[in-house]
């Protein structure tokens, strides 16, 4: 088989699938508060002793920080699988994918939402992807995922 040049990528005998990754981290005045917190945590030890304080303010910055990490859903569309949080169902099971803008997610997840509905919501993120389900043995009839790329994540199901 003769080499490619230099720079050219080389046929593949497996597509590459469509790839979506997101986080849906704290938004920046989560992080605020988790420091204010922390200095009325601090504040609180100051007649103990100063320093001891300092290493509670510390500590709870840390830990809160490792927490509010750790507990942050993963979005992702990867090797034809679509993950919420812990939930994951094949890409080939879902049906239509809607992005959604803070109005539509809020009627969405008010006056419109079935309570078989699967969500995955994060309330500091206001877009979301509404994505129907076509698996005859699942009743949930539908997802409604928080994401801040809503129109990436709709391309992704979708290619």
């Amino acid at each position: 088989m003769p080499e490619a040049p230099r720079g050219t990528p080389l046929p593949s005998s497996r597509a590459a699938s469509p790839t979506y990754a997101e986080r849906l981290w704290l938004g920046p005045l989560g992080w605020i508060l988790l420091v204010v917190f922390a200095a009325m945590m601090a504040v609180a030890f100051i007649p103990l002793d100063p320093r001891v304080a300092v290493v509670v303010g510390v500590i709870v910055v840390v830990v809160g920080a490792v927490v509010l990490v750790g507990l942050a859903p993963r979005i992702e569309v990867q090797d034809g699988v679509f993950r919420a949080g812990g939930a994951r169902i094949p890409v080939d099971l879902l049906g239509a994918a809607q992005a959604l803008d803070a109005e539509a997610t809020r009627a969405e997840l008010g006056p419109r939402l079935d309570a078989r509905a699967h969500v995955c919501l994060r309330g500091w993120i206001h877009t979301a992807v509404r994505v129907e389900v076509h698996d005859p043995q699942d009743p949930t009839p539908y997802w409604v995922v928080s994401t801040r790329r809503p129109a990436e994540l709709t391309a992704a199901l979708h290619a």
